[in-house]
């Protein structure tokens, strides 16, 4: 999947286990590792939010993109091309 989640790295800064780190969010252990093992196929804004506030960071901090594969130069759309909706 490309969302990256980082929550170990999080977790490091702030020297919290996940155990502690679930207490203070209000979820199960077992919720946020699937979330931090990057099973999970969404995340409520809710707790995206919390975990934000007790790890004090943004969610940027925790989620990022990464691309599955690196587009193929040929399969890029060049420069003097523009892409609209379909039939355009």
């Amino acid at each position: 999947m490309p969302i990256v989640v980082d929550i170990d790295v999080m977790l490091a800064r702030r020297k919290m286990s996940v155990g502690e780190l679930a207490d203070r969010v209000g979820i199960t252990p077992a919720n946020l590792a699937v979330l931090k093992n990057g099973r999970a196929k969404a995340v409520r804004f809710s707790t995206l939010a919390a975990l934000c506030e007790v790890l004090t960071c943004q969610p940027g901090d925790l989620l990022r993109w990464e691309a599955e594969d690196a587009v193929d130069a040929g399969d890029a759309v060049g420069a003097d091309e523009t892409v609209g909706a379909p039939g355009e």
